[in-house]
């Protein structure tokens, strides 16, 4: 009664499902992170009108401080002070900075006082992947 090891006729009886739990946890992270901006352009609103609203579409200015602290919109030079004025007409909900790593600390901090100044609260700053 002894119990054979290498007998080719048996059946598989068990299923590896790990390779289709991996593709499923995949697909899961990819819906995730697509379904919110697909559920917002997929929205078919009328939107009321009002005479006080402001306009959502100046969201985001970019501005570049280079290694030298030379800012610069839209490739357009400014100074500080253009700048304020720039920011004070345009009113942009947000602003990305992007600061070379060689700029002076105190420049961009200058550049983020006059956002903060003048009504920019939120603001980020540009970096590159590794």
């Amino acid at each position: 009664m002894a119990a054979s090891l290498g007998d080719d006729q048996d059946e598989i009886s068990g299923i590896n499902v790990t390779p289709l739990v991996d593709v499923v946890l995949v697909l899961l992270v990819i819906f995730m992170i697509t379904a919110p901006t697909l559920y917002q352009n997929a929205l078919n609103v009328q939107l009321p009108q009002a005479q006080t609203g402001s306009d959502q579409t100046k969201t985001t200015m970019q501005i570049v401080v280079n290694q030298a602290g030379d800012i610069t919109v839209d490739k357009k030079p400014y100074t500080l002070e253009a700048l304020g004025s720039y920011v004070e007409e345009s009113h942009p909900v947000a602003s990305i900075i992007m600061a070379d790593k060689k700029t002076e600390h105190g420049r961009v901090i200058s550049v983020i006082d006059l956002l903060k100044a003048h009504g920019v609260q939120k603001f980020s700053f540009g970096v590159e992947r590794q």
